[in-house]
């Protein structure tokens, strides 16, 4: 999909990428979100052997081994605590100098004694043996200073992206991030345009 945009007979035209246009009275909007990637060199070569975004699906496969989480919002913190309780050792890697969870997560997250929490780092690159992952390398944002945590995975809990590029030029309104903004009845500010779920400005994804 390209665009979604008002015709002039009231209908709403969807513009695909092979250049058919299709007009409805409605159309509803359920693109989802994905995972937002961390971009540096080793994420997409050990995605799925060692990397991973969601931790209630992939956690168990790294029960008794060491691994990061990378984000210190209230996601990140979650996904320490649930991993916390699976694996041997979990490290949460946290960009900013303070962590951004709720401080009742952040408690839960100090009490236990199988964690590590690294703050004010800028994770670098993904290290792998060529079939899985054998460590991640961060640099110290205060010293500049590079550090490897060997580890046999990495989960990434740093927000989602809404699937709404194709929105971008069309008339439906989007936030800052590229939510889809919508009313308590699912309403986009385009007549007839609905949207739902992980796409919009539904507080809780």
């Amino acid at each position: 999909i390209t665009g979604a945009n008002q015709t002039e007979n009231g209908l709403v035209a969807v513009e695909l990428e092979n250049g058919a246009k299709l007009e409805s009275k409605t159309v509803i909007l359920s693109t989802g979100a994905r995972w937002r990637e961390m971009n540096v060199p080793g994420e997409q070569e050990y995605r799925t052997r060692g990397v991973a975004y969601c931790p209630h699906c992939d956690g168990p496969l790294f029960k008794g081994k060491r691994v990061a989480v990378i984000g210190g919002g209230n996601s990140g913190v979650e996904a320490a605590i649930d991993l916390a309780g699976i694996v041997e050792h979990v490290t949460l890697v946290e960009f900013d100098t303070k962590l951004r969870a709720d401080q009742v997560l952040q408690n839960k997250l100090h009490s236990l004694p199988n964690t590590t929490v690294i703050m004010n780092a800028l994770s670098t690159e993904v290290l792998g043996d060529g079939s899985q992952v054998t460590g991640l390398k961060y640099k110290d944002r205060a010293t500049n200073e590079e550090h490897v945590v060997e580890l046999a995975g990495i989960f990434v809990q740093i927000g989602l992206l809404p699937n709404t590029d194709f929105l971008k030029d069309s008339e439906v309104e989007l936030t800052n991030r590229g939510e889809i903004i919508v009313n308590d009845r699912n309403e986009t500010n385009v007549q007839g345009v609905f949207a739902a779920g992980d796409c919009t400005t539904v507080p809780y994804k």
